[in-house]
């Protein structure tokens, strides 16, 4: 039976799921998304991903910048929609509108609860070397990500895997089972099972200081975090009062003093093995293969990176 839906979600990563529904039998009442926000230095106003399809496709948009309101409380609850889709929305959902909908407010959590709730799943599953992860689809309530959960889908992870690759899997992979899911929903065959909270990590949030590249450390949690960070906030180091970000490297089995470039390829030694930088970026400049950018900057062998 199609069910009326609102859908809230703000990244690139929420338009598979958005696409799923469109093609479905469901009618979308609306669309939340987060507000358009100032970006570089420019300060240019950038619509979210979700804000740009949602005009495209003819949908009705939504993008207060505080969801708890009178007027979005009133303006939900006279929509009176069966059930709200959440994927990567980026706001807590005010407590007085989980109980709106007929079924509730359903997330697409982009980890395998209780592991990694919050902000960075992704970029957290893959600097901490975990070998698998997936999408969890659960209820809302009041305390973040802590919801009963119906549905779970895991796929194995490898070391040479990045947040923006792993992005593109997980988000066609909730794309695939939000159908079925609203389905079981609908008809009651769905199976929410509590979380078991005393297993719960929290993926916090990225800082920008947190992404530098501490050389002390072994080669394989150096490449989690390049890959992990990869393309944001990018992982980095500075060399000669210069920041550079790694786009791309590998796991070389050579050794040497922590920091050193043991060769011409610009591969830098860690406290275990060494990172062969394959793309990279110094400051104000363009992504460039490794080859290409040694042709115009000097980092030379046996130099030490602190």
């Amino acid at each position: 039976m199609p069910q009326k839906i609102v859908f809230m979600g703000t990244p690139e990563f929420s338009i598979p799921t958005l696409k799923s529904l469109m093609k479905s039998d469901h009618e979308i009442l609306a669309v939340y998304t987060q507000p358009p926000s100032k970006a570089n230095r420019g300060q240019k106003i950038i619509p979210s991903s979700v804000e740009v399809f949602a005009k495209e496709n003819s949908l009705i948009l939504r993008s207060p910048s505080n969801l708890n309101t009178d007027e979005e409380y009133n303006y939900l609850k006279k929509l009176k929609p069966d059930i709200v889709i959440v994927i990567a929305y980026g706001k807590i959902i005010p407590n007085r509108l989980l109980n709106l909908p007929k079924y509730g407010f359903i997330n697409i959590h982009a980890s395998l609860l209780p592991k990694w709730r919050g902000a960075a799943p992704i970029q957290r599953s893959i600097m901490n070397l975990d070998n698998e992860t997936g999408i969890s689809i659960m209820k809302i309530v009041e305390e973040l990500d802590s919801g009963p959960v119906m549905h779970q889908n895991k796929i194995k992870i490898n070391e040479n895997i990045d947040n923006l690759t792993l992005s593109k899997v997980l988000s066609q992979l909730g794309a695939k089972s939000i159908i079925d899911s609203i389905s079981k929903i609908e008809k009651g065959e769905a199976k929410f099972k509590e979380q078991d909270h005393s297993q719960k990590s929290y993926a916090k949030k990225i800082s920008k200081i947190e992404a530098q590249i501490h050389w002390n450390e072994s080669a394989k949690k150096i490449l989690g975090k390049i890959n992990g960070l990869n393309p944001n906030p990018g992982a980095w180091f500075k060399f000669r009062g210069q920041r550079y970000k790694i786009w791309k490297a590998k796991i070389v089995n050579k050794n040497g003093d922590v920091g050193k470039i043991l060769d011409n390829n610009l591969t830098i030694a860690c406290n275990d093995k060494a990172i062969q930088i394959l793309k990279i970026q110094r400051e104000g400049k363009s992504k460039q293969e490794t080859e290409q950018f040694l042709l115009g900057n000097k980092l030379e062998k046996g130099e030490i990176i602190s």
